[in-house]
């Protein structure tokens, strides 16, 4: 990975609401699907392709904008997104991601979540 990869993602739902656990089995949530296969499209039409997976380790600086003003806790929002990424091939795994920056940003309709992926190595070489 020679470059840097921005996204816009859909604003995902809380981790709370992505996964449910019935019968000693965890299981993704109804509204937990919908959102990687909105997340996942947004990514193919974004790349215009189907990414080749980033092998290697990663940071990623992340802008939430919510859809409304409702406290959040911030680090519930970060699993949804990522195994998205995951499943849409974006990386291999999202063990790969190594540093992460992220913040809240102002309100806007709808919300949304943008990410911009690098290789880890660009940011230690920035840092110097």
């Amino acid at each position: 990975m020679s470059n840097t990869i921005s996204l816009i993602l859909p604003f995902p739902p809380s981790v709370n609401a992505c996964w449910r656990n019935i019968n000693g089995k965890t299981l993704i949530s109804a509204k937990g699907r919908a959102f990687r296969a909105n997340a996942m499209a947004a990514v193919y039409e974004q790349l215009r392709k189907r990414p080749r997976a980033i092998t290697e380790h990663v940071s990623v600086i992340v802008k939430m904008y919510p859809p409304s003003r409702k406290r959040r806790d911030i680090d519930n929002y970060l699993k949804a997104p990522f195994d998205a990424l995951t499943h849409a091939g974006v990386w291999k795994d999202d063990d790969q991601i190594k540093r992460v920056e992220m913040e809240w940003c102002e309100v806007v309709k709808g919300g949304r979540f943008e990410i911009e992926i690098k290789p880890l190595n660009a940011d230690l070489e920035k840092a110097s």
